[in-house]
């Protein structure tokens, strides 16, 4: 108070007064802020399916402790979707907030997320996070990488990648792990040239009942020095659990958004020799068991660390298991679980994904949703959480915020349709799916009721014309 005179020459009541109304204003100054901001660890696993966790499927062959209790402590979403049944338009959804089959996904042109639009990390950027990723981009650079190396000049700056997006540090691949060339990339450049020729490795496995794509699997190219594809997936949790630790010696306030994309369990199959023999499903079920440790690893920096006083983890998959009924009967595990259909299936064992949110202190653990989500919803619910969204406000062209289910309030609201390709729409217990068939230059129909044939196995499109003549109206105005 500028004149401590008269507060001291006031008497109780006046005095209460005064203070009351100090206190008050400054509420309303606090009232001004961004409440509290997260600390937001996302983890996207690369082909792993709804089935592999113990908690969704208790009959999995692969113990996965650590994230059976992240669901434990959190939330369990049963009925998340990527944004669609491969690798780029799930990469695509999830940064943008936007279906993926609004655009080609073909990043021979050059990168896929337009230099104007908002992503997951800009938007957190804007709203004074450090945003950090690690792992696999797979939504283009420019020069195209995959490219013949010797047309390439591996010395100057990757635009359109990470950095172009709202992120303001990267470590990580280009693309998958089974496409050449190999190398690691930090920030915008190359920390070594793809140099040395490579041979493809077969996954072909007859005693662990692998196919040519399965197993050790990846494809002759080129590579540089220093990459080995063993080491990728430990090398990338140390590139994580560093940053975290530069975080947190910053010593400040700002809070961290960190991506970590990991390229597993996608081949190559790769566990170290630690882990083999660790699942009942071959050397894919032990590389999930690498992968669970080193997350419960990472978890345990985070919760012993400043960050872990408010931070949410979320955990998911991309797309589907490259999981063939042949491995079914060999391992008696089911990779997608109780759904029809694995990766580039338009079934839901190809974009129903595992889906967990942990956040100590804000979620009561041990909750499930059935309240339907998708990758593009990501954006709308990050942008709530960072303060950024308004009320009513609409930030994303097809995501719907569920931050409302993470305060753990219950839905008011179905979400909207969801487009998972140009052929498939979900809305509410529907699912269609049309099969043009160039032969006959006819359209064929599915029509599912996910509510009551979650795996999918009684095609209602001719009970249900209405249906399937509404649901394809709806795909083709969405598309549109």
């Amino acid at each position: 108070c500028p004149n401590l005179t008269l507060m001291y020459s006031l008497s109780v009541k006046p005095l209460c007064s005064v203070i009351g109304l100090i206190l008050l204003c400054v509420g309303s100054l606090a009232q001004g802020n961004k409440p509290d901001q997260p600390n937001i660890i996302l983890i996207l696993a690369d082909d792993m399916g709804y089935g592999d966790l113990g908690c969704y499927n208790p009959q999995s062959k692969i113990p996965t402790p650590n994230l059976d209790r992240m669901a434990r402590e959190g939330i369990r979403f049963t009925d998340a979707h990527s944004g669609g049944p491969t690798c780029i338009p799930s990469r695509y959804a999830l940064m943008t907030g936007r279906f993926a089959s609004r655009k080609p996904m073909n990043f021979r042109n050059g990168p896929l997320i337009e230099p104007d639009r908002s992503t997951l990390a800009s938007i957190l950027r804007d709203s004074g996070y450090h945003a950090a990723m690690v792992g696999k981009w797979h939504l283009g650079f420019d020069p195209y990488l995959q490219d013949t190396p010797a047309n390439i000049d591996f010395t100057q700056e990757f635009f359109g990648g990470p950095l172009d997006c709202g992120f303001e540090s990267f470590f990580g691949m280009h693309a998958s792990l089974d496409i050449q060339p190999y190398f690691y990339i930090r920030d915008r450049h190359a920390i070594a040239p793809p140099s040395q020729p490579v041979n493809a490795s077969t996954g072909k496995d007859e005693d662990q009942g692998w196919n040519d794509i399965q197993g050790a699997f990846w494809r002759k190219g080129w590579m540089s020095p220093n990459f080995d594809h063993h080491s990728v997936t430990p090398r990338f949790f140390e590139e994580a659990s560093r940053v975290i630790s530069d975080h947190q010696k910053k010593d400040s306030n700002q809070p961290l958004f960190l991506y970590l994309a990991l390229p597993s369990p996608h081949t190559p199959w790769l566990p170290d020799e630690k882990y083999r023999g660790q699942s009942g499903a071959g050397s894919y079920g032990d590389f999930i068991v690498q992968i669970d440790e080193l997350i419960g690893e990472l978890v345990k920096q985070v919760d012993q660390s400043s960050l872990g006083r408010n931070c949410l983890f979320l955990f998911s998959s991309d797309n589907g298991p490259v999981w063939y009924d042949r491995n079914i009967e060999q391992y008696g595990h089911r990779a997608s679980g109780p759904l029809n259909g694995m990766k580039f299936s338009e079934y839901e064992g190809g974009h129903r994904m595992p889906f967990l949110a942990r956040w100590p202190g804000y979620i009561t653990g041990g909750k499930t949703s059935d309240h339907t989500i998708e990758f593009s919803d990501l954006l709308p619910t990050f942008a709530k959480l960072a303060g950024f969204a308004k009320p009513g406000q609409k930030i994303s062209e097809d995501g719907y915020s569920f931050f409302q289910i993470l305060k753990g309030e219950t839905s008011k609201s179905p979400r909207p349709a969801i487009v998972h390709t140009r052929n498939c729409i979900r809305e509410g217990k529907w699912k269609l799916i049309r099969k043009p068939d160039q032969k006959s230059n006819k359209t064929n129909y599915e029509l599912y009721d996910l509510q009551n044939d979650l795996g999918e196995r009684a095609n209602l499109s001719d009970q249900y014309p209405k249906v399937v003549s509404q649901l394809t109206k709806k795909l083709d105005t969405l598309l549109q």
